[in-house]
């Protein structure tokens, strides 16, 4: 059996399951491992320097898989702002058939993407920004919930409440996304209405992740407790490992007078975060991670971990979930 949904007929995937972008995981090795098992892997465009380097990825990714697989680029304020402009259009050169964006205001994007007839999913934290991505032209949203790797958004809203109001209110499909990670998860975001999920913590630990075993390692030793929410004060709240230095920032933010962002600067550097995942050391700065962790206790292949979702998924479907309904 297989599991057919609105979203694996839109993007021609065997399961309704996404890799979400993840910066400096979302390489060749990790998308074509996830596409290969089925579901649909996704490149990060801002991984690679600049716009050529995504053009020479997009390609290595082809040669390493026949499937579908998608691109996401995110934007975010910046004060000098990468050439967001360029990296969409070698999306659109490089014939990609399906692109995740996030972040602020993807308007531009989404008409580029959708002239180029590219399957757009637009992540959002709140229906009401899914019902602009909805009018812009989207063909499905990504729901984030508050338990979400990363930016959750500033109104702290489960996954639970997000989905059934979306599928109240969306006439476009849409994925879950945040806490989810294994069959049960599949089968729940189902059940409240999502015709796939969205992950990116629970790839994050598996054989062909592109980051230390040692980070992979803590992940499964670590709980559903072990995550620390950052940059509250500044409004732009991200949700990441709760480490040492995670410890220290939200120490800074809580007790320093007249914060500034310098503050916490050196602390909080992508440079460090990213050598987190090479030097396999997690205090050495501060690196995303759900609270999903708490439901991950184990290091598979892609192809193992799809599989077994799927697996369990559909037995709660047609064996747990059936057999409570009695004529």
């Amino acid at each position: 059996m297989v599991l057919v949904t609105k979203l694996t007929k839109l993007l021609g995937i065997k399961h309704p399951i996404i890799q979400g972008g993840m910066q400096h995981i979302g390489t060749a090795e990790m998308a074509s491992a996830v596409s290969n098992a089925g579901a649909l892997g996704v490149l990060t465009s801002l991984t690679q320097p600049t716009p050529e380097d995504l053009r020479k990825e997009i390609r290595r990714c082809r040669s390493m898989t026949d499937n579908p697989f998608g691109v996401n680029l995110t934007l975010l304020p910046a004060i000098n702002l990468p050439p967001y402009k360029e990296y969409a259009q070698v999306i659109i050169d490089e014939g990609v058939k399906v692109v995740e964006t996030a972040g602020n205001n993807p308007s531009e994007y989404i008409k580029m993407f959708k002239e180029a007839n590219i399957k757009t999913i637009h992540k959002c934290v709140a229906v009401r920004h899914a019902l602009t991505a909805q009018r812009l032209g989207v063909d499905a949203v990504s729901i984030d919930g508050f338990e979400c790797a990363g930016h959750p958004g500033e109104d702290d809203i489960t996954l639970m409440i997000l989905l059934a109001k979306s599928a109240k209110t969306l006439d476009i499909p849409f994925v879950a996304s945040g806490g989810i990670g294994d069959g049960r998860g599949l089968a729940a975001a189902l059940a409240l209405g999502a015709e796939g999920v969205n992950m990116g913590t629970r790839f994050m630990c598996t054989q062909e992740a592109p980051l230390h075993h040692d980070i992979k390692q803590r992940i499964v030793e670590a709980d559903e407790r072990n995550t620390a929410l950052l940059f509250r004060p500044f409004k732009n709240t991200a949700r990441f490992f709760k480490n040492s230095v995670a410890v220290e920032v939200n120490r800074i933010e809580q007790t320093k007078e007249s914060l500034e962002f310098k503050d916490i600067s050196e602390l909080v550097s992508g440079k460090r975060g990213k050598e987190v995942f090479t030097r396999g050391d997690p205090e050495f700065g501060v690196w995303t991670a759900g609270q999903v962790i708490g439901l991950i206790d184990d290091i598979p292949s892609c192809d193992t971990l799809v599989s077994r979702m799927v697996k369990d998924a559909e037995s709660i479907i047609t064996d747990r979930l059936s057999n409570m309904v009695k004529s």
